[in-house]
């Protein structure tokens, strides 16, 4: 894991209304209070991101979103501008999720235009990449996987790059239950930062790669004892305010490395 910060990030997708947001948010900060050792995310529902600002003022955990626009404002009916995250404490934004790509049909322009906007409105974008089952048995999820992160990144200045958290999900593992090893989350994260490096340099060291695919409180240690996986991107895990942190206290660096896991 070299120096980087472990990060871990809950995506609620379209979970949660603005009462349960604020619920869990109470549970929740009581139960993570005393981690210091790495950096927590909440990425909500559009409708609860205000409210949660008001919940999550000065405690550690960060507000995130789950997609912005890549335009400033205009008739883009339905659409959310990185100025309107700012305005209520968003510091994070999810880009290029598997479901934005497979449900809406988001593309790998449109992703990395969302990504610069993120960049030059002062957000840090959450890059997500990752592969289907049909490609990874054809043997080609590192070359998919390696040209998602490349046409959504080309182009940026090291310093902007160094700004970017990537998140793989094999798309075959969201939701499913089943779970890449942490064998083949590592080999991918390491893929990853090849491609970094090669538009980047050294600097890329320092960038967060996280897995995601129904990472669970049981299995978080594990991923985590591996070189180039930085923590987690956690789906339906993170609904639990007391599972979510539960999750969190086991990926803590030095409880993988005490139990030798």
């Amino acid at each position: 894991m070299a120096n980087r910060r472990p990060v871990i990030a809950g995506n609620w997708k379209m979970f949660k209304t603005v009462s349960e947001a604020e619920d869990y948010a109470v549970k929740f900060l009581e139960e993570v209070k005393a981690v210091t050792d790495l950096d927590i995310i909440l990425c909500a529902p559009f409708t609860a991101l205000y409210p949660l600002k008001n919940e999550l003022e000065e405690s550690i955990v960060h507000l995130g979103a789950q997609n912005m626009a890549s335009a400033d404002q205009g008739a883009f009916t339905g659409e959310i501008s990185a100025q309107m995250l700012l305005d209520v404490a968003c510091t994070y934004v999810i880009i290029g999720h598997s479901e934005r790509r497979e449900l809406f049909g988001e593309t790998d322009e449109e992703i990395a235009m969302k990504v610069q906007k993120a960049l030059t409105s002062g957000l840090t974008p959450i890059l997500c990449v990752g592969e289907n089952l049909n490609v990874r048995e054809e043997g080609k999820a590192a070359e998919r996987v390696q040209g998602q992160v490349s046409r959504a990144l080309s182009g940026l200045s090291t310093e902007d790059l160094s700004r970017v958290i990537v998140a793989y999900e094999p798309i075959w593992a969201i939701g499913t239950g089943k779970t890449a090893s942490s064998k083949d989350a590592q080999e991918m994260c390491a893929s990853i930062r090849a491609t970094l490096s090669d538009l980047m340099g050294l600097a890329s060291e320092r960038v967060p790669i996280l897995y995601g695919g129904s990472v669970k409180a049981d299995n978080i240690a594990e991923l985590m004892t591996e070189p180039d996986v930085d923590g987690a991107l956690v789906g339906g895990a993170s609904l639990d305010p007391i599972g979510f942190s539960k999750l969190i206290h086991n990926a803590n660096p030095l409880v993988a490395r005490v139990e030798g896991i």
